[in-house]
C-alpha cells in the first residue's frame, strides 16, 4: 500500500476514502480468521493509514470551527 498525502484532499474526500479503508481493513480480518490472509503486516499498515487519515481529517474540521 502507499502512503498518500491527505493534505490534499476535502472532508468528504477523505470521509469516503475512510470508510473504504475500513471496508478494506474488514475484509482483511475476516481473511485472517479463516486462515487465507498471506501477509499480516497488511493489516497493521492499513490501521495506520486509517489513522493518518483521520487525523488529517480531525485537522480540516477544527480549522472549521
Amino acid at each position: 500500500m502507499k502512503k498518500t498525502n491527505y493534505q490534499d484532499l476535502t472532508a468528504v474526500e477523505l470521509a469516503v476514502k475512510g470508510r473504504d479503508m475500513r471496508q478494506e481493513l474488514f475484509n482483511l480480518r475476516l481473511r485472517q480468521a479463516t486462515s487465507q490472509l498471506d501477509k499480516p503486516s497488511q493489516m497493521r499498515t492499513l490501521r495506520k493509514e486509517i489513522a493518518r487519515l483521520e487525523t488529517q481529517l480531525t485537522v480540516l474540521r477544527n480549522k472549521a470551527a
